[in-house]
């Protein structure tokens, strides 16, 4: 985690429990286990954040061995630096309590020894995630240099990050911008919410592509990258994601697939070559099975 100007002065514990899955009380106990570290070294529970602080955390209540598994990739692009990497929907980005395989990090460590270490030791080579049941590509760091470079593009929103979402209702206007600050919500930790407490700022720009009777196809642009933001933010304006089971209707058309999201493209300049790159990753079958259905209501 790197922090920007809007967490400037944050206790460090506030922070985390506002932008982590962890209580306070865990935090405060794995600072005080030297569990966490701001830029390499250990603090306390009352530092207060200044800009560009790099927070490192790395768990301390249990051995956790993460174990190579041959599960097959769909890799779009790979070099010595990276991998770009089309994940199905369903598949779990990275292993969390309660679930340390059939993830992406256990196919990327069957398929490399290389990976990047900034992150915790559950989440070799993730520089950014997706969630589970929304498809499509994502970078991989393979070394901590090119990770640290493609932390930063992201930061400095120079990556390219546009998602297809079909979405319930018609929406009338062509385009717009959804600026709306997003944070937990407050009821329920394990979901996010537009608020104004404890929240950071979040920006979607969406587009049509088509109309059908009650949905639209939209592609969505992020300005910003917060846990969520495309759902919550399609929640806030009315036109939920369809088949989402957090943040849509309760109906789902397919309760085994998740919500109608995926990351179609991403765009960035390489660390190394300085070249601009771009990949994109068509619909998955089951998304255009769907689409189909609500083509023809």
């Amino acid at each position: 985690m790197i922090i920007d100007t809007n967490d400037i002065g944050t206790r460090i514990d506030k922070y985390l429990t506002d932008n982590t899955d962890y209580t306070r009380s865990k935090i405060q106990k794995m600072i005080e286990n030297g569990n966490i570290l701001v830029n390499n070294k250990q603090t306390k529970d009352s530092y207060k954040l200044k800009e560009n602080d790099r927070i490192t955390i790395e768990e301390y209540n249990e051995e956790i061995d993460i174990e190579p598994e041959n599960i097959p990739l769909d890799i779009y692009y790979e070099d010595e630096d990276l991998i770009v990497v089309n994940k199905p929907s369903g598949m779990v980005v990275h292993p969390a309590p309660g679930n340390y395989s059939k993830t992406l990090v256990n196919a990327l460590m069957y398929h490399t020894n290389n990976l990047s270490t900034i992150n915790t030791s559950i989440r070799p080579g993730i520089v950014h995630r997706i969630d589970a049941d929304t498809s499509g590509l994502l970078l991989v760091a393979k070394n901590d240099k090119t990770h640290n470079a493609l932390a930063e593009a992201i930061q400095k929103k120079e990556v390219v990050r546009e998602y297809i979402a079909l979405v319930e209702g018609v929406i009338m206007e062509d385009t717009a911008t959804i600026d709306a600050p997003i944070g937990r919500d407050k009821n329920n930790r394990k979901k996010m919410a537009v608020t104004s407490e404890n929240s950071k700022d979040a920006i979607t720009h969406i587009r049509v592509l088509d109309r059908y009777k009650d949905s639209t196809l939209i592609r969505c642009k992020l300005e910003t990258g917060r846990t969520h933001q495309i759902r919550v933010h399609l929640n806030y304006i009315g036109h939920p994601v369809v088949n989402d089971p957090v943040y849509g209707y309760k109906k789902l058309i397919d309760k085994d697939f998740g919500q109608m999201l995926h990351a179609e493209k991403i765009g960035f300049v390489h660390p190394t070559t300085k070249e601009y790159m771009e990949f994109t990753a068509p619909l998955p079958g089951r998304f255009k099975e769907i689409l189909e259905i609500y083509k023809t209501k």
